[in-house]
């Protein structure tokens, strides 16, 4: 819907993707869809659920054997984005590197995007 032809949506570095396609082999799931709502300190919050069937109207990204659906209500907002997976001694999740984001508030898990 909101893409450049010849350039994906979003990306995912090689730990995104690969923590994606385990994540996709302990079920039925066809990957993971992507979205925004409105919460947070900051205004809005990145959501992922496991998805059972592709909405017609998702950008679908793959790489690597990982599927990633954009909702479409959230696809303006997450035009760019880089999806990485980092893990460490005390926490492991999945970091949005997006430039969209005028915002952010300390905990990293609430944004805010210009003109909202």
């Amino acid at each position: 819907m909101f893409g450049i032809p010849g350039k994906q949506a979003l990306t995912m570095t090689d730990a995104a993707a690969a923590q994606i396609a385990r994540l996709m082999q302990k079920g039925t799931t066809k990957g993971l869809r992507i979205g925004v709502k409105k919460g947070g300190c900051a205004g809005m919050e990145y959501t992922m659920d496991y998805v059972d069937e592709i909405d017609p109207m998702d950008e679908v990204v793959e790489q690597d054997g990982a599927r990633v659906m954009i909702a479409p209500m959230a696809q303006m907002f997450l035009f760019g984005t880089e999806i990485d997976y980092r893990s460490s001694l005390l926490e492991s999740g999945f970091v949005f590197n997006n430039p969209n984001v005028s915002e952010a508030c300390g905990c990293g898990e609430s944004i805010r995007f210009d003109g909202m």
